[in-house]
């Protein structure tokens, strides 16, 4: 499979694919094609994978793009502002993102929920209990929401993530929850009372413009019925 992203804020990725070559997305996630594309709609496996699915935030059928009859070209686009990053997955590389990240990928790429070691990280983590897990071999491809920062953490190495900036990792590496210290400063340093900590060792990707805070920022905008 060839592709290109192209597009900024708003990304879309084009993959340009062989004959016979197939390519896979959530329902709804095409967003312009060659006619010479055929769709198959299919729950994608097994109950446990269609409920994994469901879990992290995904629709439970899957739909697949074949080429047929030549070269064949099919678009997906990002939903919100941000960036389309490609990830190579394979046996040695699996990588845990954010829910609903997930766009598209080759068939032999497997989506299914990723449960946080420790449940207090999940329900104050800014990430929800459960995360999507990338994993199989081939490409994927996942939306981030604004730009992105990336940080390649050693063993023993961490940082220390506001609610809902944690896009992506290495699933090596380690998510539990920090307190804010201090009463005055998690009443009223306006941060929340809960920090994310990532530890390696993996490779981090934040983003700088979660989708909740951008509905934050432009909610006092949008004029309220009488």
């Amino acid at each position: 499979m060839q592709y290109e992203i192209k597009g900024n804020p708003f990304p879309v990725v084009i993959c340009r694919l062989e004959q016979g070559e197939t390519v896979c997305c959530q329902r709804g996630g095409m967003s312009w094609m060659s006619p010479n594309m055929q769709m198959e709609t299919n729950a994608g496996g097994a109950i446990g994978k269609m409920f994994s699915r469901a879990l992290t935030g995904e629709s439970i059928f899957q739909n697949k793009y074949t080429a047929m009859n030549g070269i064949g070209e099919i678009a997906f686009a990002s939903s919100v502002p941000g960036n389309i990053l490609p990830f190579e997955i394979s046996p040695s590389r699996t990588l845990v993102v954010q829910k609903s990240a997930y766009l598209a990928s080759s068939p032999s790429v497997e989506l299914s929920m990723f449960f946080q070691k420790k449940i207090g990280a999940g329900f104050f983590g800014g990430e929800g209990f459960i995360m999507q897990k990338l994993s199989g071999q081939g490409i994927a491809f996942v939306e981030i929401d604004g730009s992105v920062v990336e940080y390649d953490l050693k063993a023993g190495e961490s940082i220390l993530i506001d609610t809902g900036y944690l896009a992506a990792m290495d699933a090596t590496c380690s998510v539990d929850i920090e307190t804010v210290k201090g009463i005055g400063n998690a009443l009223f340093g306006g941060e929340g009372l809960f920090n994310t900590r990532v530890s390696g060792p993996g490779h981090v990707w934040l983003q700088t413009m979660p989708v909740s805070a951008l509905a934050g920022s432009v909610r006092p905008y949008i004029p309220t019925g009488n």
